[in-house]
């Protein structure tokens, strides 16, 4: 079985696959300072719930865009699964896909590359995906498969916390479709400027990255406000909430040959 990480910006997560199935995941929120023995111990305790122990574990594979966090990342592997973790954007790491863009692969976040590599798999290429997390990412496959760069935004927690940290009278908001667009007093204002503001976000990049590539190109959400955003737009034609760890199931399989 193998043990794939995710480590965000926001969260941490944890996923076991046995052969190509996801028999279990986990969520925590990102702290470089958190210890390979805090993680263990709440890592071993959730996979006891799912009735998995740490001796099933024969692998182990790590995407990670928080500097600070690998060191305990990579001694979790070590120690407490008896596994040097495949790291990805080493170079001892395997892809798969070509990387075309303006600078070294291994500048590229691993989590976009983990991203482009599962969509390549699933769906036709050329993609645009759209990834709502600490970042909004839309990161473009193009048609012979290669990662070819992107857009970064600022996505749409910052922007409620640039609101609540900028604004002496404007509180801490929930991330929700309002009820209408004009809000009557300030909370649903705040919230149509946030929800309503990424969808056209999302809505103008679209349409202006194909306009430039001249192309059409089928729009892949994940993250975990894709579902949200996505009911409300016509362009993303479909939500995989699995495509970050799909790529890192994907990329170990093609280092290991299993």
């Amino acid at each position: 079985m193998l043990l794939a990480i995710d480590s965000g910006n926001t969260n941490v997560v944890f996923a076991v696959y046995d052969h190509d199935q996801l028999r279990a995941s986990w969520r925590a929120a990102t702290n470089p300072k958190r210890t390979a023995d805090e993680y263990a111990v709440w890592l071993t305790q959730l996979m006891a719930l799912a009735e998995l122990a740490r001796d099933d574990i024969d692998a182990t594979i790590i995407a990670n865009v928080v500097p600070e966090a690998a060191f305990n990342l990579i001694g979790l592997c070590r120690r407490y699964f008896n596994s040097e973790p495949l790291v990805v954007g080493r170079p001892n790491c395997t892809l798969g896909i070509g990387i075309d863009v303006d600078m070294p692969p291994q500048n590229v976040g691993a989590d976009r590359i983990c991203n482009a590599v599962a969509a390549q798999d699933r769906y036709q290429a050329p993609l645009m995906l759209v990834d709502f997390g600490t970042s909004t990412n839309f990161d473009i496959v193009d048609k012979a498969g290669n990662y070819c760069g992107g857009v970064l935004a600022p996505g749409p927690n910052l922007a409620v916390l640039a609101l609540e940290m900028a604004a002496a009278q404007l509180p801490r908001v929930s991330i929700e479709r309002p009820p209408t667009v004009v809000g009557r007093s300030t909370v649903p204002a705040m919230q149509s400027g946030v929800f309503w503001g990424y969808i056209g976000l999302v809505e103008g990049l679209v349409r202006r990255i194909r306009e430039e590539r001249g192309e059409a190109m089928g729009v892949v959400a994940t993250g975990g406000l894709a579902p949200l955003f996505a009911k409300e737009t016509a362009v993303i034609d479909k939500v995989d909430p699995d495509l970050t760890l799909w790529g890192l199931h994907l990329i170990y399989r093609r280092n290991s040959n299993k």
